[in-house]
């Protein structure tokens, strides 16, 4: 039977998994070859980062010997909370070599400026103090810091209209983000679509969702909602996210398209703060 996933779940699976190799005499190279994964998915999992597919599991059990105790006791995803877990998201998307965002209704994370980031912290419940909001900006604002390398991670940012059309923080902070983003599509750091309201219905308007590939790592689908979200590892999960962002993504506009829209929104805020 398997046990709810949380960090302390995977730090106990992962200290067996390292001790049952340990004693088998293997190094993480050589385990990785005999299970075919590659050495880091085994370092990780280990590490408690990351868990792995039921087939993986399979294979460290006929390699170490262990009728079965890795897939019977794999973690599952039931009852992944943000507040708990969230770590590892941020984790995943600091080591993603691609990643695919949705917004329903904000900006994404790593896309936020300081004033646009304060303000959403500030409407949330309860209310955060300014200390609070403070320590929080540092770590949203850091996150940001992938988006240096002029080429890694590859970012794609499938915007719903509402996101710049909500208002967040007043025309001035709304100007200031929606130039930002503007400022990254022109250069090619992040490519931009927006879902127009006149798309209408499509496949992802449900919730929020970020699909993540990494170099050496099964690919992650993180879907969040109010104070909740989940990483998913499971293929049939992340190809049914794939498939859904490809379906919203053909009712979008060109990146052209959506920098000349999300421009002319930007310049009504400036407009209306003067």
């Amino acid at each position: 039977m398997a046990i709810e996933d949380n960090p302390q779940s995977r730090e106990r699976y992962g200290e067996e998994l390292r001790s049952r190799r340990e004693a088998a005499g293997l190094t993480q190279e050589e385990l990785s070859q005999r299970a075919i994964m590659t050495r880091t998915h085994i370092a990780h999992i280990e590490a408690g980062r990351r868990r792995p597919s039921a087939d993986d599991a399979r294979r460290l059990d006929q390699v170490l010997g262990t009728g079965g105790i890795f897939e019977r006791f794999l973690p599952t995803l039931d009852g992944r909370r943000v507040a708990e877990h969230f770590e590892a998201a941020k984790e995943m998307e600091q080591q993603a070599s691609l990643i695919r965002e949705y917004a329903a209704a904000l900006v994404p994370g790593i896309l936020q400026t300081e004033g646009y980031a304060r303000a959403v912290f500030q409407s949330g419940f309860p209310l955060k103090t300014d200390e609070e909001c403070d320590k929080a900006l540092v770590t949203r604002l850091g996150r940001a810091h992938i988006l240096e390398n002029p080429r890694s991670p590859v970012v794609w940012a499938l915007l719903d209209e509402a996101v710049f059309r909500r208002r967040v923080g007043g025309p001035n902070t709304m100007a200031e983000q929606l130039w930002h983003i503007v400022e990254l599509g022109e250069r090619r750091r992040v490519r931009v679509h927006v879902l127009p309201f006149g798309a209408g219905a499509h496949a992802l308007m449900e919730s929020m969702v970020s699909l993540m590939w990494f170099e050496d790592l099964p690919p992650v689908v993180y879907v969040e909602g109010w104070n909740t979200g989940k990483v998913w590892d499971l293929p049939s999960v992340v190809q049914q996210g794939m498939a859904a962002y490809d379906l919203a993504l053909g009712d979008a506009l060109s990146h052209r398209e959506s920098l000349a829209l999300i421009r002319s929104v930007a310049e009504e805020y400036e407009r209306e703060s003067q």
